[in-house]
């Protein structure tokens, strides 16, 4: 559900910038501000995979389309709203940058529609609601189809609004609205199986790192910590490398959905900051469209998914470790006001 840039006028892709840049900057003041400890190799190891997961469009049948997990809610179930959105950010943000997938322009847009809503909406209303009294399997299932299918339907409308106020394209609200909102639907309820699958593993694995989890009454972990994070991230590279390379080639749903409109999955790209911004990007993406440049080879894809992986991993502990400085800092201060 990347949004390419011509969907989206300057003023409306600045808008969602402002958005996002908020719920960034909250996020960033509200763990500054936490007691609780920010677990900070579990965004890197569970950010690689949601970055390697969405490389692999699951075909939805019947339709010619397919769909990706977006992650924000499988990240708030394990590392709450604020710290699973700065993740997600440093996904969306490379994916952008070096590989070309969602424009410089609908980055705060794709951030907002991917990310705002799976972290805040699903993890921080839809998870704790759920797991208000406990947690096991039934619920997790629950909330993760629940708030996996809500999200991204929320997600999919906001990407329709967007459009129609930038009234750049020729899509027509009520036919792209008819078309995005129930393949999305379809993608939801995938998504929430494999979101059940993830956090099901989690509970019989390591359970106390779920959100909301009972740690007083908590069973005996299966796993390390250490054996955990080693399990996750090796899982992350296995898929960005090799599953990858069996992903389905149907357009997603947003591409899928303009494609019924307008008979193609691109839209032209208009001139102005539109193409100014496509010139940054092609000059920047080292690996655009996840393979090498002029290649359509398989090891391009491989490298793609690895390298992505790994600099997610980099971008989520340095973001951890800047917000942990920022704690400590806070906490100094705090301390020599008292004394």
């Amino acid at each position: 559900m990347h949004m390419a840039d011509p969907l989206l006028s300057a003023a409306v892709g600045g808008a969602m910038y402002v958005c996002s840049g908020l719920a960034t900057c909250y996020s960033v003041n509200k763990l500054r501000r936490s007691e609780e400890n920010l677990k900070v190799p579990v965004m890197g190891v569970m950010g690689a995979l949601v970055f390697a997961t969405q490389m692999i469009n699951f075909t939805i049948p019947g339709t010619g389309s397919s769909g990706h997990l977006c992650g924000g809610f499988l990240m708030a179930a394990l590392l709450g709203p604020e710290a699973s959105f700065l993740t997600m950010i440093g996904v969306l943000l490379l994916q952008c940058l070096l590989f070309a997938d969602g424009g410089i322009l609908a980055l705060g847009a794709n951030i907002w529609n991917m990310a705002f809503y799976g972290c805040f909406i699903g993890g921080a209303v839809i998870w704790r609601l759920i797991m208000k009294n406990g947690i096991n399997k039934k619920k997790i299932t629950i909330a993760s189809i629940l708030g996996c299918i809500l999200t991204l339907q929320l997600g999919a409308f906001s990407v329709v609004l967007e459009t129609l106020a930038s009234g750049i394209t020729e899509l027509p609200f009520a036919l792209f609205v008819g078309l995005m909102q129930p393949i999305h639907l379809a993608i939801g309820l995938g998504e929430g199986l494999i979101t059940t699958a993830v956090l099901c593993f989690v509970y019989e694995t390591r359970p106390e790192l779920l959100v909301g989890y009972d740690k007083e009454n908590a069973k005996k972990s299966k796993v390390s910590y250490k054996t955990f994070i080693v399990i996750i991230a090796a899982l992350s590279l296995v898929v960005a490398g090799v599953v990858s390379l069996f992903a389905s080639t149907h357009p997603d749903g947003l591409e899928w959905s303009i494609e019924k409109v307008t008979g193609d999955t691109e839209l032209a790209t208009p001139s102005g900051i539109h193409e100014t911004l496509e010139g940054v990007q092609e000059s920047i993406a080292i690996l655009p469209d996840y393979s090498l440049p002029n290649s359509e080879s398989a090891a391009g894809t491989s490298l793609s998914g690895v390298a992505g992986a790994l600099l997610v991993i980099v971008f989520c502990v340095l973001v951890g470790l800047s917000i942990k400085t920022l704690k400590q800092v806070r906490g100094k201060k705090i301390n020599q006001n008292y004394e």
